[in-house]
This record gives structure tokens, sequence and C-alpha cells, in this order.
């Protein structure tokens, strides 16, 4: 299932911004980050496919979600301007972002090129 993040959940599994200077992913395994609002129709669109993904890769990839709404000092460290961002971290590799929804398929794809 997909995890919600609240900005102390972020600083401990994923980046502490505060701290560190440059990137470091504290997490052990690849994960997908979705930067969402509730009132957002393609980001309605992009969670049913992320909770199905992260039912298929369970144990080889987390898949977070950011309410942009309650954590605008998150979505505000990582430059997010449009909603659906979805943020790929692989550890020990700078995050690559996409914007807007996408189609189960090319979640898949990027999932295979960027995390696996």
């Amino acid at each position: 299932m997909t995890e919600h993040l609240t900005k102390k959940d972020f600083k401990e599994k994923i980046f502490d911004y505060e701290k560190e200077k440059s990137w470091k992913y504290n997490g052990e395994l690849p994960c997908i980050i979705d930067f969402y609002a509730d009132w957002c129709g393609p980001c309605k669109m992009v969670s049913p496919i992320l909770d199905e993904l992260s039912k298929e890769y369970k144990g080889k990839i987390k898949i977070y979600k950011i309410n942009t709404e309650t954590e605008q000092e998150l979505a505000s460290a990582f430059d997010i301007m449009s909603i659906p961002t979805i943020l790929f971290i692989a550890p020990g590799k700078e995050p690559r972002g996409i914007k807007g929804a996408l189609p189960k398929s090319k979640f898949e794809e990027l999932i295979k090129e960027w995390l696996l």
C-alpha cells in the first residue's frame, strides 16, 4: 500500500534536507514519491495506479504520497510547481521527476529503466 509522508517521515525515510547539504537518500529500496493534492483531477487518476504498483512491486519498491496542501514546506523544498509531480529515487542516484498523470505502462517502463 502507498504510504503518506509528513515532513518528519520524509526526513527520516527519504532525505533530511535541513541537515544534509547534498542529496543522500536514506532508504534501502528504490522509491516513488507522488506529490499530489486532494482537489487535483490528474492526481486522482494516478492514485489507483500507484496503489496497484505498490502491491505488484512489494518488497522491491516503496511508494509514498505527499499532500502538497498539508506539506507545503516539502513541496517548496523540491520546487514542486505543478501536480502531480512524481519523483523516482534509486539508492545512490539523484532523484528524477516527471510532471503530470502517467498511464500504468509508462510507470512500469520508468520503474524498470530508472529504479530496478
